[in-house]
């Protein structure tokens, strides 16, 4: 496909390399030449790894040494405005080139022709005996909405094996049959009429639609039921209509199901997916196609941004606020940013949407900087719950209890209009200590320095730090001491005990993550509480996600004080959204909807803004603060996480570098540490962590690369750099 180009066989090319080496390689142009922009495959060492042809390669080489380029991969180029980004966005981020461009080549077979495959969907027959195993395998199938998938991918996922999907095939309950690799998707149809927008939708609509074309960045505010999501899918049409592809970017994949049937009712076709729960067949496809322009519309995680979209002409980042827009591992970059970045640079728009937008994005829409479009009023005849604290210093409870006698009578009364109940608890597990009554010891996680938290459902001890799991010990670890061990503090699964006390012919889900072992389990949840398989609720933050719930007409916040404890910089602003966000989830429709926030601090600021709703004042007090401290978004931070298995050698590197500042000191910036970190050791590492403060203004990138430049680190050593950290854990 990509045969030919500027470089002729033989010149010498600069190719970067998905490899470990932090620099471009200088290669020979294969037979029938190659151009800028060109996937290719390359010897490393003993190895052929995926490059890109980056340009001319270094001169002063001896062409006799220099190896030639294997082959020049039958894929679309990767076009200059990508190429742009990857490096802007290393510069940034401080991250080398080629762990940039693993984000932007993560699909499988990248290099293989189209051709065909073999691929297994649902037959018209039912297997002869239903076995565990191929009731497993026909599972995984209808988890995938009926896709047709390949042998190894179902094999995979249903954990059974070739020969028993080979003999659903056999009877019938399979259809195995050979289709071709890459097709484009349905096309969607822009000009298919919407749902009727009121007068406040219709004039945002108007806007964003005026701003198509070029680049700009809009926050699109609006209270929570507002129908923020039918405004800017009329955005979606305009950039359609221009021939464009646009980006949806999703904080949570279980809200995707939702929002693709939104999507192929509005458009008349399912748009693509991209994220954790797309088979490696599906990615291969939409990678392609997103490079071909035969993917219109693509909805997906975070990692969505790195596609090699043709013409990509609008990003909407939903729900911009949320943290898990921050990637806290490998590459430490916040999509919502990255998202900006590389819409200037493709000349596209960008709509960042949310009910409670971050600071960083009020404070560039207060400034001029960002449009601002505000939906103040819920969609259709619903109206906004209303909110009220309960004062816990006047509330009598038995000891272990958590609910409050007013919130009883409050989910009594919801019982009995056949309405549903939310109860919000931002634990997962049972309970976040496991304490022993007898020596006072508590059972900590054997890798990292975190309580382990018992997860009754489970029957385990997880680390919510790094996973590892071990079960309830009978007596105590340190003393010995048998039936001592005591559960301390609630956790959702302990608030689901007390529930199906107070509540018995009550119909409880949990809603938290850890209890759901793929995506496709959790959609499946979220979908029988909305169709009204449930009476309460019980949740984590993963309910304030943006889902649905008709029949939800009151969220009770069992702790709605947990948030404002600690000393992180967002803690204010994030308890603030996460509790608006949970109690927009009541009230739809015709149903009223309340909110009942149980507090022990009625008085303070955030719980006060929170039940007054005057969200503006609270921002303007926040970003007062922030700007006396030169804190973000009027100052900048960043994070320097040193880690090892040696304590005393992390130590002494962090010392080091707070001694040896003075490329910072020449920018202003100023150096806080080493100090260990609030989780000192994860995985056997020892973790400390230094603060950089710099004014907004300042060359913070330039002065960290200088500042770190001349370490060499031993092989056990680690050392990350987080710019704009989220998390100072």
């Amino acid at each position: 496909m990509n045969a030919g180009g500027e470089f002729g066989e033989g010149a010498a090319v600069g190719v970067l390399t998905t490899g470990p080496l932090d620099r471009i390689l200088t290669y020979l142009a294969p037979a029938g030449g190659c151009g800028t922009g060109d996937f290719v495959e390359v010897p490393l060492g003993p190895r052929r790894v995926v490059g890109v042809v980056w340009g001319p390669g270094e001169a002063g080489f001896d062409a006799a040494r220099l190896r030639p380029v294997a082959r020049v991969l039958d894929t679309p180029p990767m076009r200059p405005e990508l190429r742009e980004f990857l490096a802007r966005a290393a510069a940034y981020t401080l991250t080398p080139l080629p762990l940039m461009l693993r984000l932007a080549t993560r699909t499988p077979a990248l290099g293989e022709p189209p051709g065909s495959r073999r691929v297994y969907r649902r037959g018209p027959a039912e297997p002869a005996r239903l076995t565990e195993a191929r009731a497993r395998v026909l599972d995984a199938l209808e988890a995938w909405g009926g896709a047709a998938v390949t042998l190894a991918e179902l094999v995979r996922e249903s954990g059974a094996t070739a020969s028993v999907v080979k003999g659903l095939v056999a009877q019938g309950a399979l259809i195995e049959e050979e289709a071709p690799r890459d097709l484009p998707y349905p096309r969607l149809d822009p000009d298919r009429p919407g749902h009727a927008l009121s007068p406040g939708q219709a004039a945002a609509a108007a806007a964003l639609r005026a701003a198509a074309g070029r680049y700009s960045t809009t926050l699109l505010k609006g209270v929570t039921g507002s129908g923020k999501t039918e405004v800017y899918l009329e955005a979606v049409a305009e950039c359609l209509r221009r021939g464009r592809q646009a980006l949806v970017l999703m904080p949570e994949i279980a809200l995707t199901q939702g929002f693709l049937a939104r999507v192929e009712d509005r458009f008349g076709a399912r748009p693509a997916e991209w994220h954790s729960g797309v088979t490696s067949t599906e990615r291969r496809r939409l990678w392609r196609m997103a490079a071909e322009g035969q993917a219109q519309l693509v909805v997906g995680a975070r990692s969505a941004l790195f596609l090699p979209f043709r013409d990509l002409g609008l990003v909407v980042v939903d729900e911009e606020h949320d943290p898990s827009y921050k990637q806290e591992d490998g590459v430490l970059y916040n999509a919502r940013d990255m998202a900006v970045l590389r819409a200037s640079l493709a000349d596209a728009q960008v709509i960042l949407s949310s009910a409670t937008p971050s600071l960083e994005t009020w404070a560039n829409a207060a400034a001029g900087k960002y449009a601002r479009l505000d939906l103040a009023d819920r969609f259709g005849p619903a109206v906004l719950p209303g909110m009220r604290a309960i004062d816990m210093r006047a509330e009598r409870l038995a000891p272990g209890r958590w609910i409050s006698p007013a919130l009883v009578r409050a989910v009594e009364a919801r019982l009995a209009a056949g309405e549903q109940s939310l109860l919000f608890l931002n634990r997962r597990g049972y309970a976040p200590v496991t304490l022993c009554r007898a020596c006072g010891h508590q059972i900590g996680c054997d890798h990292c320095d975190a309580r382990m938290v018992e997860h009754r459902f489970l029957k385990r001890l997880v680390c919510h730090q790094c996973g590892e799991t071990k079960p309830v010990p009978e007596a105590c670890p340190n003393c010995g001491a048998a039936g001592r061990l005591a559960a301390v503090g609630p956790g959702v699964e302990r608030l689901a005990e007390e529930v199906a006390a107070l509540f018995p012919q009550a119909r409880v889900r949990v809603l938290s993550s850890d209890l759901f072992g793929t995506a496709r389990a959790l959609r499946a949840e979220i979908a029988a509480i909305a169709a009204g398989e449930a009476d309460i609720v019980i949740g984590t933050q993963l309910v304030a996600k943006g889902h649905n719930f008709p029949l939800l007409t009151l969220v009770g916040v069992i702790d709605a004080d947990l948030g404002l404890q600690g000393s992180d910089l967002r803690a204010a602003e994030r308890t603030f959204q996460l509790l608006r966000q949970v109690a927009g989830r009541a009230g739809r429709a015709e149903r009223p909807g309340l909110a009942l926030l149980q507090t022990f601090q009625p008085d303070h600021p955030v719980i006060r803004a929170i039940l007054g709703g005057d969200e503006e004042a609270f921002w303007r007090a926040e970003a007062r603060e922030r700007e006396a401290l030169g804190m973000p978004p009027y100052g900048r931070l960043a994070g320097v996480i040193l880690s090892s298995p040696d304590l005393q050698a992390v130590f002494d590197l962090g010392n080091r570098l707070a001694r040896e500042d003075a490329a910072l000191r020449r920018i202003g910036a100023q150096v806080f540490g080493p100090a260990p970190a609030p989780i000192a050791r994860i995985r056997g590492r020892h973790r400390v962590r230094l603060l950089v403060k710099a004014p907004r203004a300042a060359p913070l990138q330039t002065a960290l690369a200088e500042w770190t430049a001349r370490l060499r680190l031993p092989a056990n050593l680690r050392l990350a750099i987080d710019i704009d950290p989220q998390s100072f854990l």
